[in-house]
């Protein structure tokens, strides 16, 4: 079981590496990477707890870059969203929801790429949407981070604000669904042993990744966020026909 671990914590250490590269957090890596070694349900709650830690490590490394403005305005229906979907994970099937996701993102990220003149509106009802979205399957599949990362991306944000910005949202959302999650009977006894090492992942993973980030020009963390995005979602679709 602890040999399982050890394989478990090294790629959740390159996945929170990655996600903050990507400046959307790890949780569209990690989702798929913890289930490799736990039950799903189990899954959701880790996730949800080790994102919590993640957040907190990006706010504290990024705090002089969070907007305001479009962290209240994308985080406020992401909060709400959250819950509700959370509550509905016992219920809803997830799978083919994911599936249609997957595609949709796929799309939109690949149009994204090769236009990289268009972007999506930069609108408050865009903000809203993207929260309502990104909140709800962040609730009821794990992962709700490439919808955030989509939308921010319209906004053209500078490198440390994306992520500041992303990450504050982003604990918000995963504080009201580890609540959430524990009292569906989510969170095992047995895999508390995980949350210290988790700790110390999520804050050694942001510090690589930060300093990864200092050497990536803006159009290029543009491309990484979209591309990472594309490859995810692709693997996630590709789980679903093996």
């Amino acid at each position: 079981m602890f040999e399982k671990y050890y394989l478990f914590y090294l790629l959740a250490f390159v996945a929170e590496v990655i996600g903050t590269v990507s400046g959307f957090g790890s949780s569209i890596l990690f989702v798929p990477i913890a289930a490799i070694f736990f039950d799903f349900k189990v899954v959701l709650g880790i996730t949800a707890l080790f994102h919590v830690f993640s957040n907190l490590s990006k706010i504290v490394l990024f705090r002089k870059g969070i907007d305001k403005r479009i962290a209240l305005r994308l985080g406020i229906p992401a909060v709400i969203f959250v819950i509700i979907g959370a509550f509905l994970s016992k219920i809803v099937p997830q799978v083919e929801l994911e599936l249609i996701m997957s595609f949709i993102l796929i799309l939109l990220s690949i149009y994204l790429i090769f236009y990289s003149n268009k972007t999506i509106e930069t609108s408050n009802q865009n903000l809203y949407t993207g929260g309502v979205i990104s909140g709800f399957l962040a609730g009821l599949i794990g992962t709700g981070g490439a919808i955030r990362g989509l939308t921010l991306t319209a906004f053209s944000l500078e490198k440390d604000i994306f992520i500041a910005t992303s990450a504050l949202i982003d604990l918000g959302v995963d504080s009201s669904r580890t609540i959430v999650y524990f009292l569906n009977g989510y969170m095992a006894k047995e895999f508390f042993i995980t949350i210290p090492f988790l700790i110390v992942i999520s804050i050694a993973g942001s510090w690589c990744g930060k300093l990864i980030l200092h050497k990536v020009s803006q159009q290029l963390f543009r491309y990484i966020v979209l591309g990472v995005i594309v490859l995810t979602s692709i693997v996630q679709v590709g789980k679903y026909f093996l």
